[in-house]
């Protein structure tokens, strides 16, 4: 039965010793290094999807892992897998929880209503989440706008720019290893008679400057590149990219779903126009985000919907008290302690990497090892499939880094953009590290994939074959 609990943080130090989440009615679980309790998290994966739509194939059946030699491993009552796939949501940090509830149960007013004091205390906790969010990223407060999340921050944003600005400058600029609402959005600009400039990347994830500063013509209204990607944890350098746009005098967009909170942000220093915030991505809730829209000098924006001119007119609807705070309670603790967090997923980055290319051979780290978050690992394992490995980590929450779904077996246009074969693509697994991963999860994960890795490689005739000292690449494969 689930038990939800929500308690004051308890303190030791620097306000990290934590944590009471809403917990399985389970006492037993490991404490580890943050003296975690039991944790309920989401499962979900953040898988990435193809650039453009793939064609239907039949539906394959995947096998299970006892056809593969490995007994299923089933989640006992009261226990929940290791979550390590931090890109796809964090946990909601319990300080963020205890910030909404009051806004749920007892000031529940319309921040809109301003004839009472149910809506003057609602309104106050909205502003105050305001300045939280747009001190993280050095912000005008008067500057950010509230949303659902980063997917319609970044549709507003393109879209936005894009309309309003469509009678002079119908040009575009992004690269192919955005995130799909991105690529969505220029999808549908270009049907819409828009011209979208796709820049490649370089082997390690990373934009040309160069090639950026040729592609921008007198008609380009927008650039938008993501500050960390999802996948691979490239960081780009946003400040030379910033600079790059103000000299051109077009406007900047930035997709910073997975970089606020997690690395410094001043979008004055960087020039950053719009910056898309996710509140889940940060230990906040579900359902909320914001926009920062550069005021002075002010980027024009059409909006999407229409209703009562609700946030300078840009995101008409009532405005969600509870999440609001949520976030802004997330980006406060975020900016307050993201140097021991930093630091301290730096050292489990380490120790997880080193655990399993210590042990394991033929093992890649897709993207740039040195400009990229750590909380981000993105690793392939030749001669194995990334899907084969998942389903042997059954008590393990991961991602794979291959886009495979029932109807589509291609795989990830992320690693693929990078120049990996599809073999390596399909072989890739995301790491997502978090504020409370302890250290004995991560020992307890080295230990797991290295075992599951060599099971998977024994029953691989490729394996054997490159243990043989065969070379691969010349042999000819008749084709069937």
């Amino acid at each position: 039965m689930l038990r939800t609990t929500t308690s004051k943080i308890l303190c030791r130090g620097t306000a990290r010793n934590v944590i009471s989440l809403h917990r399985l009615a389970n006492p037993n679980l490991s404490v580890g290094l943050l003296n975690k309790r039991d944790l309920t998290f989401p499962t979900s994966p953040d898988k990435a999807s193809a650039v453009e739509t793939m064609p239907i194939v039949q539906t394959l059946i995947a096998p299970s892992p006892d056809s593969l030699g490995f007994s299923e491993s089933k989640v006992k009552k009261g226990h929940r897998p290791i979550y390590l796939d931090m890109q796809a949501t964090t946990p909601t940090d319990p300080r963020v929880l205890d910030a909404m509830m009051p806004y749920f149960t007892q000031q529940y007013g319309n921040p809109h209503s301003r004839t009472h004091a149910y809506g003057w205390e609602s309104e106050k906790a909205v502003e105050t989440a305001r300045e939280h969010v747009a001190d993280i990223i050095g912000a005008d407060v008067k500057d950010i706008v509230f949303t659902s999340g980063a997917t319609e921050s970044n549709n507003l944003s393109i879209k936005g720019v894009a309309r309003f600005y469509k009678s002079s400058k119908k040009h575009i600029i992004t690269t192919n290893i955005e995130h799909k609402c991105v690529l969505d959005s220029c999808r549908v600009l270009s049907e819409e008679g828009f011209d979208v400039t796709y820049l490649p990347v370089q082997p390690s994830g990373l934009i040309d400057l160069n090639q950026l500063a040729e592609s921008i013509r007198p008609d380009t209204s927008l650039v938008s590149i993501m500050t960390v990607n999802n996948e691979i944890g490239v960081t780009q350098p946003m400040e030379e990219i910033g600079k790059i746009c103000r000299s051109k005098k077009v406007f900047f967009h930035t997709d910073a779903a997975q970089a606020v909170g997690k690395i410094p942000l001043d979008v004055n220093k960087m020039n950053i126009d719009l910056m898309s915030i996710s509140g889940h991505k940060i230990y906040g809730p579900k359902g909320v985000g914001a926009l920062y829209s550069r005021r002075k000098p002010r980027v024009r924006l059409e909006a999407l919907q229409s209703g009562g001119g609700q946030e300078r007119g840009l995101r008409s609807g009532t405005v969600p008290t509870p999440l609001v705070a949520g976030l802004g309670e997330a980006c406060r603790i975020a900016k307050e302690e993201m140097q021991y967090d930093s630091d301290r997923i730096k050292l489990l980055s380490k120790r997880l990497i080193d655990g399993i290319t210590s042990q394991v051979q033929n093992v890649v780290r897709n993207g740039d090892p040195t400009s990229s978050y750590p909380g981000c690992v993105n690793l392939s394992f030749a001669y194995i499939e990334g899907e084969s490995l998942l389903m042997a980590l059954k008590d393990i929450a991961l991602s794979s880094g291959s886009a495979c779904t029932s109807a589509s077996l291609e795989p990830s246009y992320v690693l693929r953009a990078l120049g990996a074969d599809d073999d390596m693509a399909h072989s890739s697994i995301r790491f997502g590290i978090g504020r409370f991963t302890t250290e004995q999860e991560i020992d307890l994960v080295v230990d797991r994939v290295v075992r599951h890795v060599d099971k998977l490689r024994e029953m691989s005739p490729l394996w054997e074959m490159v243990q043989e000292g065969i070379d691969l690449k010349s042999i000819q494969w008749s084709q069937h």
